[in-house]
């Protein structure tokens, strides 16, 4: 159970942890969001969401050492 962001309107990135194992092909992605609220995120298999990186490394000074850098992760950090 990965936690991924979400592309949000108003918050720009949403965090949510993956709630099914996602399989490929499934047009779906059952997440639950930190307020839990639980929602069926339309994925293309292509272009899943990114990856949200461990609450270890939330404020690291150095953006190298994320595990995942990208949009979301530098502006949660």
């Amino acid at each position: 159970y990965n936690r991924v962001w979400i592309p949000d309107n108003e918050e720009v990135w949403q965090s949510a942890e993956i709630t099914k194992n996602y399989k490929a092909g499934d047009s779906f992605l059952h997440v639950q969001l930190e307020d839990g609220t639980e929602l069926n995120y339309p994925v293309d298999p292509t272009a899943l969401p990114p990856l949200r990186n461990p609450d270890i490394l939330v404020g690291e000074n150095d953006l190298t050492a994320l595990s995942y850098l990208h949009e979301p992760a530098v502006l949660h950090n």
